[in-house]
């Protein structure tokens, strides 16, 4: 365990686990739960019980970016994306794709990020928003916007204090269901939980009193 991240080393790959960033989505216990082991006392990864490639395929799924690993096989490792995305999960966080850096770090590849106001371990989600009973739409108005010069790049977000997260960088902005809403070089994003224009902000935590680093 380092840094609140834990590390288990196979014979083929090192898996990383940051338990502060994972929103339980599920999907490694779903679908490899030989090498996540649900519900157990003591050691749950198991990073030889598969191959490495399987490995990887789990991580790529993992929208929290809790899931990261490093190929010892010689394999190769995550590239950085093609195209940087943020998907608006319905009733949910802000769902990123891209290569980060959050807050002045790096921050790999993939993050889900509050915006419901609640969430204890901002400016990541920490699922809050189920016990606040949040609700935002995952399918907002489309916007008019030009196709992007070029689609990726380092994504720099820059959460305000007691404001928005400040996005600046290549990004299109995708509904749940997959439709591109938005194309945006620089962006202001609600995280407070009540602007009128979600995801975008409005202001709102101005008159709302929203606190946060």
């Amino acid at each position: 365990m380092s840094d609140g991240i834990e590390e288990v080393r196979g014979k083929r790959v090192l898996i990383q686990f940051e338990a502060k960033r994972c929103v339980h989505s599920r999907a490694c216990v779903l679908t490899r739960p030989d090498v996540f082991v649900p519900n157990v006392d003591g050691e749950w990864i198991h990073p030889d019980a598969a191959s490495a490639e399987a490995v990887a395929r789990v991580a790529h799924a993992c929208p929290s970016g809790a899931i990261r690993y490093e190929r010892l096989d010689g394999g190769e490792q995550e590239g950085v994306p093609i195209v940087n995305l943020l998907h608006v999960r319905e009733n949910g966080p802000l769902a990123f794709h891209a290569e980060l850096v959050i807050d002045g770090q790096p921050a790999g590849f993939r993050a889900t990020l509050c915006r419901c106001g609640e969430s204890k371990a901002k400016p990541f989600c920490d699922t809050s928003h189920v016990a606040a009973q949040f609700t935002a739409t995952g399918e907002p108005a489309t916007e008019t916007s030009s196709a992007l010069g070029e689609r990726d790049g380092a994504l720099k977000i820059s959460p305000q204090t007691n404001g928005p997260l400040f996005v600046e960088g290549n990004l299109e902005i995708v509904s749940g269901s997959g439709r591109t809403t938005n194309r945006v070089t620089k962006v202001f994003l609600c995280r407070c939980g009540q602007s009128s224009k979600k995801p975008y902000c409005d202001g709102t935590h101005k008159k709302t009193g929203f606190t946060s680093e």
